[in-house]
């Protein structure tokens, strides 16, 4: 029962629809002991040869009325119970969601995406059920169970009710027995079933790469194994569900041992009637939903109670990244200062990045270069506030990143990731996912400044045309430009091209940088790039090495310098000279 005092919080809130359906669970329980009662009646009067018309009529009249009350009042709870059972799927999806949105990267290395898709679904439907159908079956069973009880002791003999109900203590104790374990049973099913999840999730997503690698059996045989171990688990849960079954059949059939030899006695020996006898049968008949639903009900709330448990740990899970509510509400906007004097990761033992010190002035170029795993995109990271707890300042204008709001801040940085994630709907949605009120004009300027105008006006809807999950319908330099232009057209004041321009040649590369230094009052900007074709008109360009900034300058005194940036331009210039004599 440890499930309804965590839901208590809602169960407060939804107090008058809760309310309304016990009170029809209660009238439709009531209405129930009228045909057992009726039957037992009639019985008698046909056991003592004086059937009156009448009061035939008059048994007829209860059983419609009863069947016309229990009709009414089962739509009433069942609209009153079920839907706030619906309501809360609702809001518990609505802030699982919003603490999705509100956790960090660190956050989203811990949980894969299996387990959250996992967390959405299985759990919360677990959750749900708690509040539908376990409110219903505990309060259902424990009326109905109670009133027919009462009703038995009241219309045939407390004695025989005693005397039938002895076999009952048996099924709580066995009940607290198996719902110990089917609660860990459940549990571990739903960490098989996110592994599972998770799997699936790993295999859509890469499917090419697994049949570029010929590797279809060996991720078929593995997706088996997964689907073989959720089934044993699941086997383990229904296992220990399917004995409460079989222990209920047996008191139920206890009781009626009990009831024909010690009520038959009764009957012989006058102490009631034959009718009574029927009746009271009858009101055990009635009891086998209850007894059932104990079975079903312990079901229900040991697999909401883990549900509820695995949510409720994820909800405790805090973003490192600390917003002040009381946060500088302006978008960021002035010179970028950079002064970091070290920077771990969190599962981290070794400094990635150290004494950093750069300035960019409004409107002005940063290029960053180096090795892979020099430290660029880490660098990029804390600009964009992905990791918070470093060891010097980030300012940008007159304020540290860290004083602004986040919607003040992000929205002043248009940001071009290295991998060009496009959401599955049309190129113009896409484009305009900032703000889905731009205008046409808008969106156009901005395609053309990413030099992907022509591109789409040679698709076969344009710039309707959908572009499939994760852009799968489009080439790789076509998804980089409408990247590209989603970021232009927020007007940001710090543009972000992470190897952006890496899928497109040379030329498109140029005519898209030249776009941008056109552009009046343009934004600043900082270009990390592998080719240093794309960062040889910035500023300033630093070539980072092992986390630290190893040369700096512009591209002539770079290239003076005679160190790693004058070695990669020259050997990168050979290669795009022997890659236009192979072309003629």
């Amino acid at each position: 029962m440890a499930i309804f005092r965590k839901l208590w919080w809602f169960f407060e809130r939804e107090k008058k629809h809760y309310l309304l359906g016990i009170t029809a669970l209660i009238i439709v329980a009531l209405a129930q002991l009228l045909p057992p009662w009726v039957i037992g009646k009639v019985i008698d009067e046909i056991a003592s040869k004086h059937v009156h018309m009448r009061n035939i009529l008059f048994y007829i009249f209860l059983l419609v009325m009863s069947a016309i009350v229990q009709y009414s009042f089962r739509y009433i709870w069942r609209t009153n119970i079920w839907g706030s059972a619906a309501r809360l799927e609702k809001t518990l999806r609505e802030r699982l969601f919003d603490h999705f949105t509100l956790m960090d990267q660190i956050f989203y290395h811990k949980y894969r995406t299996g387990d959250l898709m996992a967390y959405a679904t299985m759990n919360l439907t677990a959750i749900q059920n708690v509040a539908g159908s376990g409110i219903l079956t505990f309060i259902d069973s424990f009326i109905t169970g109670t009133i027919t009880i009462i009703a038995m002791m009241i219309f045939v003999d407390i004695r025989l009710t005693i005397l039938a109900l002895l076999p009952l203590p048996l099924l709580s104790l066995m009940a607290k027995f198996l719902g110990d374990r089917l609660h860990d049973a459940f549990r571990k099913a739903q960490d098989a079933f996110s592994d599972l999840n998770d799997k699936v999730q790993e295999s859509v997503t890469g499917i090419k790469v697994i049949k570029t690698f010929g590797q279809e059996k060996e991720d078929v045989q593995d997706f088996k194994e997964k689907v073989n171990l959720v089934i044993a688990k699941n086997k383990k849960v229904a296992l220990f569900d399917s004995l409460y079954d079989p222990l209920i059949t047996l008191i139920i059939g206890l009781t009626y041992v009990v009831t024909i030899i010690i009520g038959g006695g009764y009957v012989v020996k006058g102490t009631i009637s034959i009718g009574q006898l029927v009746s009271f049968m009858s009101y055990i008949g009635m009891l086998v939903w209850p007894m059932f639903a104990v079975g079903q009900l312990f079901n229900v709330l040991e697999r909401g109670n883990a549900s509820y448990d695995r949510v409720f740990e994820l909800f405790k899970e805090k973003s490192h990244i600390i917003e002040k509510q009381t946060g500088i509400a302006e978008k960021a906007r002035g010179t970028i200062q950079i002064d970091l004097d070290e920077f771990t990761y969190p599962d981290g033992q070794n400094p990635v990045l150290q004494d950093i010190h750069l300035q960019i002035p409004t409107g002005k170029t940063l290029g960053i270069v180096g090795k892979t795993g020099s430290g660029k995109t880490t660098l990029l990271s804390l600009l964009l506030r992905t990791y918070d707890d470093y060891k010097g300042s980030i300012y940008f204008g007159d304020y540290s990143i860290k004083d602004y709001r986040l919607d003040a801040y992000l929205p002043a940085i248009g940001y071009v990731p290295q991998d060009h994630f496009l959401f599955s709907t049309t190129i113009a949605e896409n484009i305009c996912f900032a703000n889905p009120e731009y205008g046409e004009e808008k969106m156009i300027q901005a395609a053309k400044q990413a030099a992907i105008h022509e591109d789409i006006l040679q698709m076969p809807n344009a710039y309707e045309t959908l572009v499939g999950e994760r852009g799968i319908s489009l080439s790789g330099g076509q998804k980089q430009r409408i990247s590209i232009a989603r970021a232009f057209i927020t007007e940001p004041n710090l543009l972000i091209l992470d190897d952006a321009l890496s899928a497109v040649d040379a030329k498109t590369e140029e005519a898209i940088l030249e776009q941008i230094r056109q552009k009046e009052n343009h934004s600043s900007m900082i270009i990390v790039a592998h080719r240093l074709s794309s960062v040889m008109h910035a500023d300033e360009i630093i070539v980072l090495e092992d986390g630290r900034i190893a040369e700096r300058g512009t591209h002539q005194e770079l290239l003076a310098n005679q160190a790693w940036y004058a070695k990669m331009w020259h050997q990168q210039q050979l290669e795009n000279d022997f890659d236009q004599r192979g072309a003629e």
